[in-house]
């Protein structure tokens, strides 16, 4: 049985146009157009219990909305999902206690309180032990190189810190799923790199199950063997991270590879 396993998913939003200025807001008392976005069509895939899946795709392709189904924070329009067994959005405390969300993004730390507040806040949310909490914080925040800084208001971190502090407070649970989505987005090469080293020793060490989103194609080549393309909410790819070089035109380049599907599905060839 599949880790995560995905069959047919949809999701689509519902939202309403206004024109701008007065004009508009008064016309739209009366009148508002209503509009659908379909973000995730149909989607359907299976990952295998420790496998580090690349999910790539342009801005609006539906990677995050289906990073939120996966874990929970959004219910899908039609389709089905299972996480270890689990359906995501019935939110199941066995299921949350297995999974983390980590948003380059989003924080999910107290900015106005030291990164050790937060952490200590997690171990009770998901009732880690003293001893185990102790020991996974030393060896998280020292592999890292963020020990120095757990008394430091957060908002007081620079950016490559305080991404380090968010995947340090995902982590503490010791998760068995791991949605990662753009965690290196802005960060300078040695914290991508940094951060890139830490997502594999973890894979590796734990056998812990990843989904990796993110526009820098380094983090999907060093960390991926396998890559799940989509645009327009739509998979268009599923297999082997090095056989997408043979769609691009010289033959030898996963971006060029993904670019060149990028721009068949956009021509409808």
């Amino acid at each position: 049985m599949a880790c995560i396993d995905v069959q047919h998913l949809n999701r689509s939003f519902t939202y309403y146009e206004k024109e701008a200025g007065y004009k508009g807001s008064f016309r739209n008392l009366f009148h508002r157009q209503r509009k659908v976005r379909e973000a995730v069509k149909d989607i359907s895939f299976a990952i295998e219990q420790g496998e580090f899946v690349g999910f790539i795709g342009p801005n609006g392709a539906g990677k995050t909305t289906t990073l939120k189904m996966l874990s929970g924070i959004l219910y899908p329009t039609l389709g089905t999902a299972a996480v270890n067994g689990y359906i995501p959005w019935e939110r199941k405390e066995p299921f949350k206690k297995q999974i983390a969300l980590v948003a380059g993004q989003k924080s999910q730390l107290w900015p106005d309180l030291p990164a050790a507040d937060s952490f200590y806040l997690n171990k009770c949310l998901y009732e880690i032990p003293d001893r185990q909490y102790q020991a996974t914080l030393q060896e998280l925040t020292e592999l890292l190189g963020v020990r120095d800084k757990l008394n430091m208001q957060v908002r007081r971190l620079s950016l490559g810190e305080r991404m380090k502090m968010e995947l340090a407070a995902a982590l503490l649970h010791n998760p068995q799923v791991i949605f990662l989505d753009e965690p290196t987005i802005g960060l300078d090469l040695l914290s991508q790199q940094s951060i890139r080293n830490y997502l594999k020793e973890y894979n590796k060490r734990t056998g812990a199950t990843m989904i990796l989103t993110s526009h820098y194609i380094k983090d999907i080549e060093e960390l991926c063997k396998r890559a799940i393309v989509i645009t327009n909410g739509k998979k268009v790819y599923d297999g082997p991270l090095e056989s997408l070089k043979q769609y691009g035109e010289d033959g030898g380049s996963v971006e060029k590879g993904i670019e060149a599907i990028f721009h068949q599905e956009a021509e409808g060839i």
